[in-house]
């Protein structure tokens, strides 16, 4: 029976770090597999090394292919954003050994729990989509790298207003050059870290608070012909036809004020929001939202379905309209849409709503259409009076399931 891989945590302090019987495994494998960091740790090693870098395909069919007795180095957990969970999903055999975190380290040297924080990790990652995720968090913490450094984090956030949060900086923890230091965002704007580090950001104001249905007034509009915007109460039922989660893919199409796009990337704030908009005026107003209401969206100026193929294939679109294109249009996005995912379509007339029934059913997909007629109060005099607001077709369209298996 093959010898199963061990997976070892280690820490700054190299091989005074791990454990005796550690040491024994290491030294007694045929390959050590780490990070060139790691590998170093071991100058008088005698077997084959192996470094990790770039892709891991390589490393993995050769750990799958030539059966040795081989050590894996990974820091501190390699369950926590580490190679441990990759390698046990690709490789037979695998045994993990954790050692304590850089997390572990940071929140032991602030003096804070750690069960209720939200870990993000930027490492290797693009920092887009970050506002909706920090966003009314109490405690986040922060994975780094020489891209995504502390300083390029706190100019983000202070880009979309964060001045509640207080930073902790920990670096190379349990190495020579360890070093915490707190400091408010705007010092960290220009804080130089060490390559090796933790951010840890804590709550210690109030942040905004926009629950679903944000009030129509409190979005930049266009001016003087205010109101193209989806009404807060035809925003909600939408949003709740698309039955987003918090990973998907959405299309806003037709974004303008982007109300939609914002209340989606409040709900899919760990997944990805993309609009599109035709008219450069309405995409200020646009990004003057986006800032406001700390949701980080790609957006593009362009007239669908031209500039969709920009955008990865979605769980979920939405339609505020059509701009004249809507067969066209539809055929892009039912067959750009994820199994399972959702079409919404609002249409203000019965001639769009004939149109965009045909067109759904014309590319096999079945449809749901609720009218919304809704009333608001206006007071006159002593009194309220109800106002009504121009009927929506909400029209929700999937792929028809499939009854004959």
């Amino acid at each position: 029976m093959r010898e199963p891989i061990k997976v070892i945590g280690i820490g700054d302090r190299g091989q005074s770090s791990l454990l005796p019987i550690y040491h024994e495994w290491i030294y007694e494998s045929e390959r050590l597999v780490g990070g060139e960091r790691h590998l170093n740790f071991f100058p008088d090693y005698k077997g084959e090394k192996v470094v990790l870098q770039g892709g891991l395909k390589k490393v993995i069919d050769e750990l799958a292919s030539e059966e040795k007795q081989t050590v894996v180095l990974a820091s501190g957990d390699p369950l926590f954003y580490g190679i441990g969970s990759y390698l046990a999903k690709k490789l037979e055999s695998v045994e993990i050994y954790p050692h304590i975190s850089s997390i572990q380290e940071a929140f032991a040297k602030l003096q804070e729990s750690w069960q209720d924080c939200t870990f993000i990790s930027v490492h290797g990652r693009k920092m887009k989509g970050l506002a909706q995720k920090v966003d009314g968090c109490q405690k986040v913490c922060l994975l780094t790298d020489e891209e995504n450094t502390p300083a390029a984090i706190a100019n983000y956030l202070l880009s979309f207003g964060f001045g509640e949060y207080e930073a902790f900086v920990a670096e190379a923890l349990g190495g020579e050059n360890e070093k915490t230091t707190k400091m408010t965002l705007e010092e960290m704007a220009d804080y130089k870290a060490h390559p090796l580090n933790v951010v840890i950001l804590k709550q210690v104001g109030e942040s905004p608070k926009w629950p679903l249905g944000i009030a129509d007034g409190e979005f930049s509009q266009r001016k003087p012909d205010k109101g193209l915007i989806t009404k807060k109460e035809v925003r909600v039922l939408s949003l709740s036809e698309l039955q987003l989660k918090q990973d998907s893919i959405v299309w806003d199409i037709g974004t303008c004020t982007g109300s939609i796009a914002i209340e989606a990337a409040k709900i899919a704030r760990f997944g990805e929001v993309y609009a599109i908009e035709k008219n450069e005026p309405d995409l200020k107003n646009f990004k003057e939202n986006t800032k406001k209401f700390r949701t980080d969206v790609t957006v593009v100026q362009g007239k669908a379905p031209q500039g969709l193929d920009q955008f990865p294939n979605p769980d979920a679109i939405f339609l505020g309209g059509t701009g004249g294109e809507m067969r066209e249009l539809l055929h892009v996005c039912c067959n750009r849409l994820k199994q399972g995912g959702r079409i919404v379509l609002n249409a203000a007339t019965v001639e769009s709503l004939y149109e965009a029934t045909q067109a759904f059913a014309d590319e096999g997909f079945e449809v749901n259409i609720t009218l919304a007629q809704i009333s608001r109060s206006k007071p006159i005099l002593h009194m309220n009076r109800f106002e009504g607001l121009n009927p929506i077709y909400i029209i929700c369209a999937k792929q028809k399931e499939d009854t004959t298996a």
